[in-house]
């Protein structure tokens, strides 16, 4: 039997409470325990005029970027849309049911000018480390480091090449992002991390870099920067930079150093790829802040041509020479110079060198040195903590901060494909840091996977 038409009849008066209609188990209903935002209008209080109309409650702005980088909204237009609709989203931004949210113009606003000014990003995802810290999500003892490339919002039919010259100073009145470029020529992520000139150059974002890194099509792209604790793979700092290796690398040692000054965490090791490490890398670990490195060694002495490869020869550390698989020594000088001259070149390696006259009779000469009078074998001043990485290869913990590490590549993982950051919104640096430091909220998801909800208490 048909049942009767459903009417919607209006009523003179409603009983509604959106607690009531907030799941127990809904995702924000776990985060909202966990945000925080008593100290934020004092924060930004110098940031406001104390004349003029009311503005838009920062309180409210900040809890609807959280739900759009939390919930995968990438948009500010249809967050507001979302948040207008949505009663679990109404609830985590106490709007009630007659409450309007603001327009999308004003996100845009106040990022360029209150948020950025004040640092207020920033200082919110440190918020949310001292949370997991204070929960004991964060051991503390084992890091590890890695990063991945988010395409910029550039096109590649409006760049220009790079050997192109380019009126930067004139663009830079127009556009904020040339500004920000210019801005960072000299910082070791950006314009300092690396010499040479890229193939193409985006005149809407200079700073984003060509990379070709996926072996796919190349495109312009920034790196996000991720140090996490491998307890529970908590992000312990996140930082942007340039698509390039020096400039990941230059990365790291700044979340390093701003991890020990911000929150007093001193690792005992620290996992990464072989991106991570090069000599002056490992050597910056080991002998300044004695740091194990669980890292692969980027080692290029390896031969294709069948003569002897430098783990050929072996380092006499007490003598300081390399002796050859003929039993001769190879010294970092054969001669004694009137004037001392440095023993390292400019690339901090030292050229261990064979005598003429023990190479020329050598029977190995051809298995050795066929095109050069005497062999050379080069050492850098960082092979010690070569040594030292080369070493930690071989034991256990080695093999299980390897497996550890792909917690930092999970995270990546749901950065693109969950909350759905493949593509930056945002132009420049600071549009890059201001995206990177909203998604890292994963640390929000993770508190509310972690630590269950309060029992609720009878009436």
């Amino acid at each position: 039997m048909m049942g009767e038409r459903t009417v919607m009849q209006a009523a003179l008066f409603y009983e509604f409470s959106l607690e009531r209609h907030v799941p127990s188990d809904h995702l924000l209903r776990s985060i909202d325990r966990f945000v925080d935002l008593s100290g934020l209008r004092a924060h930004l209080q110098p940031f406001y005029s104390a004349i003029g109309r009311p503005s838009i409650d920062p309180e409210l702005m900040i809890r609807m970027l959280l739900i759009g980088y939390c919930c995968g909204i990438r948009s500010e237009r249809r967050l507001c849309e979302e948040v207008h609709l949505n009663l679990a989203y109404r609830w985590f931004c106490r709007l009630g049911l007659e409450g309007a949210g603001p327009d999308h113009s004003t996100f845009s606003k106040n990022r360029h000018g209150r948020f950025r000014d004040s640092d207020l990003l920033r200082t919110l995802f440190e918020t949310t480390v001292q949370l997991c810290m204070d929960a004991g999500l964060v051991g503390g003892e084992g890091f590890a480091v890695d990063a991945s490339l988010i395409r910029a919002d550039a096109n590649r039919q409006r760049s220009v090449a790079g050997s192109e010259e380019v009126d930067w100073e004139a663009m830079a009145a127009t556009r904020r992002s040339v500004r920000e470029y210019l801005d960072t020529l000299d910082e070791a992520a950006w314009g300092a991390a690396s010499e040479v000139t890229p193939k193409f150059v985006s005149p809407s974002d200079p700073a984003a870099q060509w990379t070709g890194a996926h072996k796919g099509h190349a495109f312009f792209a920034y790196a996000t920067n991720y140090l996490i604790d491998l307890d529970h793979a908590v992000i312990v700092d996140v930082e942007a930079s340039r698509a390039i290796r020096q400039a990941e690398v230059g990365a790291a040692r700044t979340m390093l150093d701003r991890t020990l000054e911000r929150f007093a965490l001193y690792p005992e090791r620290l996992a990464a790829d072989s991106a991570y490490g090069s000599a002056e890398m490992l050597g910056w670990l080991v002998h300044e802040r004695g740091i194990e490195p669980h890292i692969p060694v980027f080692d290029k002495s390896e031969r294709r041509d069948g003569t002897f490869e430098r783990a050929d020869f072996t380092y006499d550390h007490e003598a300081d020479v390399y002796v050859c698989p003929a039993g001769q020594e190879l010294r970092p000088r054969q001669k004694t110079y009137r004037m001392p001259r440095p023993l390292a070149d400019s690339d901090g390696m030292i050229r261990y060198r064979a005598s003429t006259l023990d190479c020329a009779p050598c029977p190995l000469k051809l298995r050795c040195c066929p095109n050069t009078p005497a062999r050379k074998v080069p050492r850098s001043v960082h092979e010690g903590a070569r040594d030292m990485a080369r070493a930690i290869a071989d034991t256990d913990a080695y093999i299980i901060s390897r497996r550890e590490r792909k917690k930092i590549e999970m995270l990546f993982a749901h950065l693109k494909r969950i909350l759905g950051l493949d593509r930056l919104r945002l132009r420049g640096p600071n549009g890059a840091r201001d995206e990177f430091h909203l998604a890292a909220a994963q640390n929000l998801r993770k508190l509310a996977k972690l630590i269950p909800m309060p029992e609720p208490r009878p009436a």
